[in-house]
């Protein structure tokens, strides 16, 4: 989850709210916080605009070995997430 912080602060984006979550609850309850949340951060949007949706903490969660760390619901939240703004393979 830092390294989403990273790479993002590389591209000139730093998600300060996102990185304190992460200080705060650690990598895995951050994420599961943002994606009960009945709306995207802004951030994801920020990373839309700047063509790294690969980026964001919904992409993430898709991925192994994290995949499997997320309920059904908390996957089916990121995938609808990221395929409203047209992310292929979600």
């Amino acid at each position: 989850m830092i390294g989403i912080y990273d790479a993002a602060a590389e591209l000139g984006y730093r998600p300060t709210y996102f990185l304190q979550m992460v200080r705060q609850y650690g990598g895995l309850k951050a994420a599961r916080r943002l994606l009960s949340e009945s709306n995207p951060q802004s951030g994801l949007t920020r990373l839309w605009e700047l063509g790294r949706l690969d980026l964001s903490v919904e992409a993430l969660v898709l991925q192994d070995p994290w995949v499997e760390l997320f309920s059904d619901i908390e996957r089916q939240s990121a995938r609808d997430r990221l395929e409203t703004y047209g992310y292929p393979g979600s």
